[in-house]
This record gives C-alpha cells, sequence and structure tokens, in this order.
C-alpha cells in the first residue's frame, strides 16, 4: 500500500520525516488502528516498508498549509505520482485528505466524499481516502478518523488474504 499526501509540512522538511507536525495525528492513527505492529513515530517512516508500506507525497515543496501551492505544482505532482503507482503497482492507494482525492479526480470543492474505499481505480490500484489527520482538520473527530484508519486495516488485511 502507498499512502500519499499533499505535500510535506514546514516541520517535515526541516527534520526529514513525514507528517512530522507537531499536532499531527497520522502516527498515533497508524499505530491505534493496528496497521503497524507496535508503537512507531515520524523518525520510524522508513521503516514503513516492513510492513508493506511506502509513503510520498504529490508536491514536494513544503508549505505551512495548502493554500500556496499553485496549480501546475499540482499538474506535475500528479504526473509523477502516475508513474510512481505505475512502476510500484501497490494494491491500495491510501489518499491522505479529502482535498487530494479530490483534485486528482477532478472533484469540486464542494463536492461530498466518503472516507474508505473508492469505486476508482489509479493506474489500477483501489483507492482509499483517509481524513488529513493534521491537527487543523476540524472536519473529521479523533473518533472518525481512527475508524477511517481502521476501515483501512481491515481492507489490507481483506487484500493479504486474497493474495495468499
Amino acid at each position: 500500500m502507498l499512502f500519499v499526501g499533499i505535500n510535506p509540512g514546514i516541520r517535515s522538511a526541516a527534520i526529514g520525516h513525514h507528517f512530522a507536525g507537531y499536532s499531527n495525528r497520522f502516527w498515533k492513527l497508524l499505530v491505534e488502528s493496528h496497521l503497524v505492529p507496535e508503537p512507531i513515530d515520524t523518525r520510524d517512516d522508513v521503516r514503513l516498508p516492513e510492513w508493506g508500506f511506502g509513503m510520498t507525497n504529490l508536491v514536494a515543496r513544503a508549505t505551512p498549509g495548502i493554500d500556496t501551492l499553485r496549480a501546475e505544482e499540482y499538474e506535475a505532482g500528479a504526473r509523477i505520482l502516475r508513474r510512481k503507482v505505475r512502476r510500484l503497482k501497490p494494491a491500495i492507494v491510501a489518499f491522505v485528505g479529502v482535498t487530494l482525492f479530490r483534485t486528482l479526480f477532478g472533484r469540486r470543492a464542494a463536492s461530498p466524499v466518503t472516507l474508505g474505499l473508492q469505486p476508482e481505480r489509479f493506474e489500477g490500484s483501489r483507492v482509499f481516502v483517509l481524513p488529513n489527520p493534521s491537527g487543523r482538520n476540524a472536519n473529521y473527530s479523533y473518533a472518525e478518523m481512527l475508524a477511517s484508519f481502521r476501515s483501512l486495516r481491515q481492507v489490507v488485511f481483506d487484500e493479504q488474504q486474497c493474495s495468499d
């Protein structure tokens, strides 16, 4: 499975690890959902392949938020991401954030998106939408975020059972 974020935040860029913002709950959600078998944090992002996971961003440029990203950065990032997914062939691409999903699938900003497994495919991979775990995301409670990560764990488990 490949986790895809929009772009790194300032702290992530400064320390060289994904989802490193002080209020970011990604790692806590990963652990509490049992997607990984032991407690890990942002410094352990290099260990994700041990559990069959990869991580990347759509846009490489670090920003404090996504409001300064330009349309051409999204377009260039989408081309790169499509090539990456075609090369790696993950069973599942987990888009971390509804905005990222809307952007890549041409949905209007106000269009509703249900968290979880989507009917669409991305370069042949199944698509799963997770809520953005940033502390600035007030659209979802922690309980809703955790439920989404647990749902992803079930999809990953089912995928593994099918491939065995």
